[in-house]
């Protein structure tokens, strides 16, 4: 080898590694987590994840909310101050065994009992009107007393039924090609759903036959009405709408408090409206803590039913609020993808009209407690107190995880689950222990067997 000219031996540089070989550029990490997040929304069991664990959680939430609202209220009503959790707590188990058992049903079930349901909410709205039967509550005539303490108010049971039997009577239609007339997509679906509003509005109960417009109105979407037809039976509605109101004033006492930051002199004073605004704005951040709510001791009106978001706000602030809020966007989310992703036509209406129902009541009851709707009267899906709105609306979340459940990839998915039970034992140092199936340990146990073993 030649020397250099220096004398010295060259010098040996090592050769270079192949590109194949180098290090691959650091990933973005804000991409990566974007990815992660995208991939986990996109797996078979997000819809059912979704609504079980987010409806528990605002229900446990609910619950707390309730215990630390209504305590005042129970004191002053020479009461015990656990008086209205208890009984909420009461409506949450029953409804919580409602959910289980909506969640088992077959889809053929459920269809099955959209007429019953349908005439049980018929025949119990008429009996609120029956002298000594109904009971009139904050003026409204849409209670039935149950004895004692108990109450129930039937309107909100008529909200399941227009969504379970209006799902039934669309898809029929639709597997007959029928939706394509008009006729058959506005009758009798539009009259029963007037008859259901008609005697809601008998009781003067106006919040409630906002949600059932609403309900009507997504399952006219869903079914594909033309702009011309939708636009016409919104503007009926809209009509019957503004008449109602302006020949209210209790009504327009309450539309004219949007907006309002001070009580007023005279007949409207928005004193509800502007307390709610009060104990929003206290909430800072983090909120004032737990039970510590200033605005409850009798200063805002219905604070553990139509107006606990502003009782969350003031004591558990703004990541409070914004985690309710979050909450109910995951359910909306959730109830769109089932509605979305199904073949069945019942399922796709059913979704769709919980789902607006749902969407629909947390939007107008948050928006009047932030001053930007009228004060409606309608109570926070899952959240307020109200026994009544709480085992429908559980029942319906039940039928929502059984929609989420019967999605076909969602069937594969719990099919391949291993059960938590039967873990075979450890019969060495190094055997690893892991689940299997009860039924293919039975049959590699009778494969093993001789014909005499016992």
């Amino acid at each position: 080898m030649p020397g250099s000219r220096t004398g010295r031996p060259p010098v040996q540089r090592a050769a270079r590694r192949p590109a194949a070989a180098r290090r691959p550029p650091r990933e973005n990490p804000v991409r990566r987590t974007y990815l992660n997040a995208r991939r986990a929304w996109d797996r078979p069991l997000t819809a059912y994840y979704l609504i079980l664990g987010g409806s528990l959680l605002i229900t446990v939430l609910g619950l707390v909310m309730v215990y630390s609202a209504s305590q005042i209220t129970a004191l002053q009503m020479s009461l015990p101050g656990s008086y209205f959790f208890r009984k909420q707590l009461l409506a949450a188990v029953i409804g919580g065994v409602l959910m289980f058992a909506a969640s088992r049903m077959p889809v053929k079930l459920h269809r099955g009992l959209a007429y019953p349901i349908l005439a049980g909410s018929v025949f119990m709205m008429a009996l609120v009107q029956v002298p000594g039967i109904g009971m009139s509550v904050n003026g409204n005539q849409n209670w039935i007393s149950l004895g004692g303490s108990f109450q129930i108010q039937p309107s909100e049971f008529g909200k399941l039924a227009l969504v379970l039997w209006a799902a039934d009577l669309l898809a029929r239609k639709q597997e007959k090609n029928l939706l394509n007339q008009w006729k058959h997509m506005l009758v009798p679906l539009v009259p029963v759903a007037f008859l259901l509003l008609g005697l809601i509005m008998l009781g003067g109960d106006m919040g409630t036959a906002i949600i059932l417009t609403a309900i009507l109105f997504g399952l006219l979407w869903l079914a594909g009405a033309p702009t011309r037809l939708f636009a016409g039976v919104l503007s009926v509605a809209a009509l019957l709408g503004v008449i109602l109101i302006k020949t209210s004033p209790n009504r327009m006492a309450r539309l004219s408090c949007i907006g309002a930051t001070e009580p007023q002199s005279g007949p409207v004073d928005c004193w509800q409206a502007v307390h709610g605004i009060y104990a929003l704005a206290s909430g800072g951040i983090f909120g004032s803590g737990l039970g510590a709510s200033v605005e409850k001791w009798g200063q805002l009106p219905e604070a553990h039913t139509d107006f606990i978001f502003a009782v969350t706000g003031e004591e558990l602030g703004l990541a409070g609020t914004l985690s309710v809020l979050a909450l109910f966007a995951a359910l909306g989310y959730a109830g769109i993808r089932v509605a979305g992703r199904t073949e069945d036509p019942f399922v796709r209406y059913a979704a769709g009209g919980v789902t607006t129902w749902i969407t629909a009541q947390a939007v107008i009851n948050i928006g009047a407690v932030l001053g930007l709707l009228p004060i409606a009267g309608v109570p926070l899906p899952l959240f307020s107190y109200g026994g009544s709105a709480l085992l429908p609306t559980m029942f319906a979340i039940g039928l929502m995880i059984a929609f989420a459940r019967d999605e076909p990839a969602a069937r594969a998915a719990l099919s391949l689950r291993q059960p938590r039970f039967g873990r075979k034992r450890a019969g060495g140092a190094g055997q690893v222990r892991g689940p299997r199936r009860w039924n293919t340990m039975r049959r590699r146990a009778s494969v093993a067997r001789s014909s005499g073993e016992r």
